[in-house]
């Protein structure tokens, strides 16, 4: 084969065989073929497109070109879930305790926060002592015994979806819908679970800000999982203003820990029942979805959840007193307030701006070496909806560098639309599709 030939076939707009795009990441993987061939391709696929078929044999190429888990060794049907990130997305330290307090076992690799977005394994690294590194053997003994473990992803787990987005975040190829399913579900099929729960979030604070293309990326993506022996379902969920009311690392943590036991904010606590709901019918441990809720919300009510998240923070190093102590945390030094300058009726939060507010404080990175302020971040009080008097807390800043925190402050102060008018606030789950 050759490359140049290749390129020009999808310069054409022709569809590559599966022979042909194992070839291509095979070569690239290996150093065989140089970045800027590559960038040429990636291209030509931008304004082509991909096939169905294309993307389906891109995403099984991507996931064997290094490692895969084989979670064979963990009794039952293993079930994931993954966001496509947005702020405030706490989601995975609510849902994970109540599906394995179901029965689900949950073997789950997460990623690092970039950017406004934060990652799993910052917010579960600001619980004292807690490892997000496990050894192979640990990490399958721990959900056996457990129920469930967390980790951080290997460097061996799909290396030509690193290399791929690396050139594709330089060469402005990142938003095209084959891309980013085959990035996306690459990485999900070579984590090994049975089943996976996709939250595909919509919005401004979202890398999909309009709901027509958030629907066609989850249905492509849950017929890659299909497609690929995983029964795979998506949920299209709200993220025009935050989820919950804290961003920012272990204030996301205790949020999580409120909302386990019992009172954590209305849209954290819909969002988690629902998807833990339907991990606990894929998982088998109802006949469903439905069902699936109902013994989340009872897991939930009957403290089991938080039990589990005792546990889980124990079995993994993790001094299980946070969650009665939240003083353990990281502590701020810096703490500033935003208030409503007029009354009436919050009728917009632009999550993109909260985001960046905590971004600001330290709490997110914009390199992937950043280091990041694990006790930084914004406290929304109001959401859309609420109504506000003059003078009211719209938002509470935490850090240890003074002009970080101002600059939040700035930034937030542009999230806040304050209306004469009542709204109604926007309906968090939009769609579900695969189910």
């Amino acid at each position: 084969m050759n490359m140049v030939t290749l390129i020009q076939k999808k310069k054409d707009g022709q569809e590559l065989s599966r022979e042909e795009i194992q070839w291509i990441i095979d070569g690239y993987v290996a150093g065989e073929i140089p970045d800027y061939q590559v960038s040429a391709l990636l291209m030509a696929i931008y304004f082509q497109g991909l096939s169905k078929e294309e993307t389906v044999e891109l995403t099984q190429a991507m996931r064997y070109s290094g490692d895969t888990i084989d979670l064979s060794p963990i009794n039952g049907i293993k079930v994931d879930k993954h966001s496509t990130g947005g702020v405030g997305d706490k989601t995975t330290l609510v849902v994970a305790p109540l599906a394995s307090a179901c029965g689900v076992p949950i073997a789950k690799m997460s990623g690092r926060g970039l950017g406004f977005t934060g990652g799993t394994v910052d917010k579960m690294e600001s619980i004292p002592g807690f490892r997000t590194a496990l050894e192979p053997s640990e990490f399958l003994n721990q959900v056996n015994e457990i129920g469930m473990a967390v980790i951080g992803q290997t460097a061996h787990i799909t290396p030509a979806d690193k290399k791929l987005y690396a050139l594709r975040d330089v060469t402005a190829t990142v938003d095209n819908f084959g891309l980013i399913a085959s990035s996306i579900m690459s990485k999900k099929l070579a984590a090994g679970s049975d089943a996976i729960v996709l939250d595909v979030k919509v919005g401004d604070g979202a890398f999909m800000e309009n709901p027509e293309d958030a629907v066609t990326l989850a249905s492509l993506m849950v017929e890659i999982g299909n497609s690929a022996g995983r029964r795979t379902v998506a949920a299209i969920t709200e993220m025009g203003q935050p989820l919950g009311k804290a961003v920012g690392n272990s204030l996301e943590v205790i949020e999580a820990i409120e909302t386990l036991k019992g009172r954590g904010p209305a849209d954290i606590t819909e969002l988690a029942l629902k998807l833990s709901g339907i991990m606990v019918y894929l998982g088998g441990k109802a006949a469903s979805p439905e069902e699936g809720m109902e013994k989340t919300r009872a897991a939930l009510e009957d403290g089991s959840g938080l039990t589990q998240l005792r546990r889980f923070i124990g079995a993994q190093g993790g001094n299980p007193a946070v969650v009665d102590d939240y003083s353990l945390f990281p502590q701020h030094t810096v703490e500033k307030e935003l208030r409503a300058e007029s009354s009436g009726y919050v009728s917009r939060i632009e999550a993109r701006c909260i985001g960046l507010a905590s971004q600001h404080t330290g709490a997110g990175r914009a390199t992937k070496e950043d280091a990041v302020d694990l006790s930084a971040g914004v406290y929304v009080h109001k959401k859309v909806g609420d109504a506000v008097e003059a003078g009211d807390m719209l938002a509470t800043f935490y850090g240890n560098d003074e002009g970080k925190v101002e600059a939040a402050v700035r930034e937030a102060s542009k999230a806040f639309v304050i209306g004469s008018q009542p709204v109604e606030a926007p309906k968090l789950i939009k769609e579900i599709i695969g189910l």
